[in-house]
Formats: structure tokens, C-alpha cells, sequence
């Protein structure tokens, strides 16, 4: 008899495509068959998913963006979509679909929902995203990665928090070294949406920090490909050791090593961030949808793991000042380090896993 399978489908962000990584872990090892459905983004980040998770990469589309052309063609795409994806679920049945938003989820929920197959959604933000507002009222569970989770009208959540990876879980807790007199690791990591704000401001506070801080700070910076000689260069002219990447494979390590988190305040990162506990200077991308980063952002600020700094109000110098406070301050840094991990979840993915077997019983 054939294992069950799981189809999980996940848009292009690693904010959608990492719980969905942590849930496809946990599956395999629980004896699923896993399937991930995502578009030409996400294909990038499924190179980090186990090997014998199969790929499916669908077209995407969506009538919130790409002109008048896109938005008039974009109805017949996800339609073909959705008969693709039935033709795909009648050649192999999933027992279960889960959906982790993003548009690239509209053709397998929609098949999922036509052929009554148990379905569910889980949204990280605080704020839920149009595609699974969309599908909300029609699965049988909505999972929440964030509590409190604003949600449509009628519309009950279950708090499960957000799945982490395994690489993530490993370092689960590690031991916070704070800041002495020594080396000081400062890690600094968004996502590639509206990120030109970190690679201007944040290097221009961290090279105003005072000389003996500068010649001590080690920096790992993800910067669009775009914005790296910019960024290196100003760390440069400051005498900072600076690593500027466009993307790092390895984030959960440089997480655990760093005395220093700053970061956009995305659902995935933060969740990283309090698995692992570390404190944090967080900058909510004030386009994103609903404004739910500075949703997601509230809890840590309310339990003092973490200052936050509203994008409308950054400037170099009030950052300057708080990352000089933190990285100064042994007892205020592992204060917040500690605080973050009391807002962990690093269960999400068995609770989440949970939910999938109460609706495939």
C-alpha cells in the first residue's frame, strides 16, 4: 500500500516556503509522501527541501500586479492552472492539501476544494495574505502562525506558531554569548522586497557607531546584488569587517552566532530569531500587505526582545543609538535574548502536523 501524501503548496517568499520546509521535514519522518507546488521563486528556496520531497513548479499569476495585460490574462492562467492540478490529483489523490499562501496556492486548493480532498491553511503573519483570506471559509482548518491573527469575519485560527527548520531547531536555545570586550557579531538580514532601506540606512548607522565598537564588529549583510558595492563600501570607508552577501545559506548559523539581530520583521525570520533566542532591532517593511510586519513585530517589542523601528521614522542616527545601547550593555543584550525565547514556538511544525491528522482521520 502507497504512503499518504501530502501536497504542500507555498508561494515564492522564503516567509511562505520555509514553514512549508519544516512541515515536509516532519511528514517524511512520520512516513509521508510529500509534493510541493510552487512557481519560479520558490523553486529557489526548494533546493533547501529533502531530497525526496518532488517538485512541482506551476505558473503563476495574479490580478494584483503586471499592467492591464496581466491582469486581464491572469484569470484564464489560474484557471489552467486549477485543470492542471486536478489532472494531477486524479493520477495520484493527496490525502491532504496544505496551502502556506502566495498565489501560486490558488490552482491546488481550488482543485482540492472542487474534489472535497481535507484541505488546510496556515498563515504566518498577523495579518492574513489575500490568497489564504480567500480560501479561509472553504478548508477545515486555518492554522496561525502568529497570535493574535487578524482573520475574517466568522473565521476561527488555531495558534500552532511557525514552523522552523531543522537547521533552525538544532540550534533551538543556544547558549547567548553576550557582548563584551571582545569580537561583536552583527547580523543583518531582510527580504528582497523594499530592502534598498537597510542597505542605506543601516550601514550608515553602523559605520556612525563610535571607533573602539567599529574596529570590533564583525558584519554578515544580505544585500540585493544591486545594493552590495554600496554597502560594501560604506563599511569599508568605517574600518568594519563587513561579509556582504545577497543571500546566506546558512542564516540559522549566523543567527546562533550573532550578538546582534537586525532584520525585517517577517514571519519566518522572527521566528527563527526567538527559536534560537537572540535579540533583535527589527524594521517592519511598511509596504507589506495590511501592514503586517509591524503586526507580526509587536509581540517581541511588548516582551522587550526586541526594538522596532517604524521605516516612515528611520534614521541612522536613532539606530545608531540603540544598536550601540544593546551591543554595550551584556545585561540589557541577554535580557532580550532571554525574552525572546519565551515567545519560541518550536513545536509549530507538530502542532501543525497535528492539524493535518485531525482532518485526515
Amino acid at each position: 500500500m502507497a504512503a499518504p501524501l501530502a501536497l504542500i503548496a507555498a508561494g515564492g517568499t522564503g516567509g511562505h516556503m520555509f514553514p512549508a520546509q519544516a512541515l515536509a521535514e516532519l511528514l517524511l519522518e512520520r512516513g509521508w509522501r510529500v509534493r510541493l507546488s510552487t512557481d519560479d521563486r520558490g523553486a529557489r528556496y526548494a533546493g533547501a527541501f529533502p531530497e525526496a520531497v518532488e517538485r512541482q513548479v506551476v505558473t503563476s499569476a495574479t490580478t494584483a500586479r503586471g499592467g492591464l495585460a496581466g491582469k486581464l490574462s491572469a484569470p484564464f492562467k489560474i484557471a489552467a492552472g486549477v485543470m492542471a492540478a486536478r489532472r494531477a490529483f486524479r493520477r495520484d489523490r493527496p490525502t491532504v492539501v496544505i496551502g502556506f499562501g502566495g498565489y501560486p496556492t490558488i490552482p491546488a486548493l481550488s482543485a482540492a476544494h472542487l474534489m472535497g480532498l481535507p484541505r488546510m491553511i496556515h498563515e504566518q503573519n498577523g495579518v492574513m495574505g489575500r490568497v489564504n483570506r480567500l480560501f479561509a471559509g472553504h478548508v477545515h482548518r486555518v492554522a496561525c502562525g502568529t497570535w493574535p491573527t487578524q482573520l475574517p469575519q466568522g473565521i476561527d485560527g488555531r495558534h500552532v506558531g511557525n514552523p522552523v527548520r531543522g537547521s533552525v531547531l538544532d540550534r533551538a536555545a543556544s547558549p547567548y554569548d553576550a557582548p563584551g570586550e571582545g569580537p561583536l557579531r552583527l547580523l543583518v538580514i531582510g527580504g528582497s522586497q523594499g530592502a534598498r532601506v537597510l542597505s542605506q540606512v543601516v550601514p550608515a548607522a553602523i559605520a556612525a557607531l563610535p571607533q573602539d565598537l567599529r574596529a570590533r564588529l564583525h558584519v554578515s549583510h544580505q544585500a540585493r546584488p544591486e545594493d552590495a558595492d554600496q554597502v560594501t563600501a560604506t563599511y569599508a570607508a568605517a574600518g568594519i569587517a563587513a561579509e556582504v552577501q545577497p543571500f546566506f545559506t546558512d542564516v540559522p548559523e549566523r543567527i546562533a552566532a550573532a550578538h546582534l539581530v537586525v532584520s525585517r520583521s517577517g514571519a519566518s525570520s522572527l521566528a527563527d530569531i526567538t527559536v534560537i533566542g537572540r535579540p533583535s532591532i527589527l524594521i517592519p517593511f511598511a509596504a507589506a500587505t495590511g501592514d503586517h510586519q509591524t503586526a507580526n513585530a509587536q509581540a517581541l517589542a511588548e516582551a522587550g526582545a526586541a526594538h522596532v523601528h517604524p521605516e516612515s521614522v528611520l534614521d541612522a542616527d536613532s539606530l545608531a543609538r540603540d544598536i550601540r545601547a544593546i551591543l554595550t550593555d551584556p545585561a540589557q543584550a541577554t535580557a532580550m535574548a532571554q525574552a525572546a525565547l519565551t515567545l519560541a514556538r518550536p513545536d509549530a511544525a507538530r502542532r501543525l502536523y497535528d492539524l493535518v491528522e485531525e482532518i485526515t482521520r
